[in-house]
């Protein structure tokens, strides 16, 4: 990993509603690496998903600066994918149609790289079928894929196993860092699951509520693979719980997932 490929400096963010303003994000300060893998954890409404947005350019009507390549990022583009919570496929195209998108499949490097990906994503036997053939993990791999082939700086992830059982949740976790391993695009990963932050990062951000600031960023330096059983991973496990300590009962609770 090398120099700050995202560059976050004093943001702030608010929302006008019938009772007045609300403010989502305050005084958010951070880098993150070029090739590193990033979580955000915190309880609802802490401001996650928002910060997921403004990063994505999806929403730009913030005060602060944020910069991914060195460039202001003023609206969305190619070069930031973005992974919602649940799959947005094309229902009438088949999986290897939807990665490729506007993109030609008699094209030979979109073919090459299409099928690289499907390979990637263990979809290997599937590129014909539909997305109602598909379960849901396998419908986020084909998400994925899709964002790839764009070849992003930066690839954005909003809760993308939520809706998950915890089998598949727990397949898509190694899935998606076999993917990382491979790539080693740069990703931000927000999730209301401890166990998937610590798993999955190289640093977890954690973010309080109300407005969304950032309480304390640990950094994971475990190595893969991991196990969560381990002494090491409880360990820090316990470490990312401890820094819940000031949040009331409820959001820990609903934040633990305990």
């Amino acid at each position: 990993m090398g120099v700050p490929l995202l560059e976050i400096k004093r943001l702030d963010k608010s929302f006008e509603t019938k009772n007045g303003t609300v403010r989502a994000l305050s005084g958010i300060d951070l880098n993150v690496k070029e090739g590193e893998f990033l979580t955000v954890i915190g309880p609802s409404g802490c401001g996650k998903s928002t910060l997921l947005k403004i990063v994505a350019g999806l929403d730009t009507d913030y005060a602060g600066e944020v910069r991914l390549g060195g460039e202001k990022v003023a609206g969305p583009g190619i070069d930031k994918g973005f992974i919602f919570q649940e799959p947005r496929l094309f229902p009438w195209l088949t999986v290897e149609k939807n990665i490729a998108a506007d993109l030609s499949l008699k094209r030979p490097e979109v073919r090459r790289e299409v099928d690289r990906l499907i390979e990637l994503v263990r979809l290997k036997g599937f590129e014909k079928s539909y997305p109602r053939e598909l379960s849901g993990g396998m419908a986020q791999r084909v998400s994925i894929a899709r964002a790839l082939l764009r070849y992003p700086k930066i690839l954005l992830l909003d809760e993308p196993f939520g809706a998950l059982d915890a089998f598949t949740r727990a397949h898509m976790q190694e899935v998606l860092l076999d993917i990382w391993q491979n790539n080693r695009t740069t990703m931000v990963f927000v999730t209301h699951d401890i166990d998937e932050a610590v798993f999955l990062a190289n640093r977890v951000v954690i973010l309080k509520p109300r407005p969304g600031e950032i309480r304390d960023i640990v950094p994971i330096d475990l190595t893969f693979p991991r196990k969560k059983s381990s002494v090491a991973f409880q360990e820090l496990r316990y470490k990312v719980l401890s820094a819940f300590e000031k949040l009331d009962e409820l959001e820990l609770i609903e934040s633990a997932g305990i």
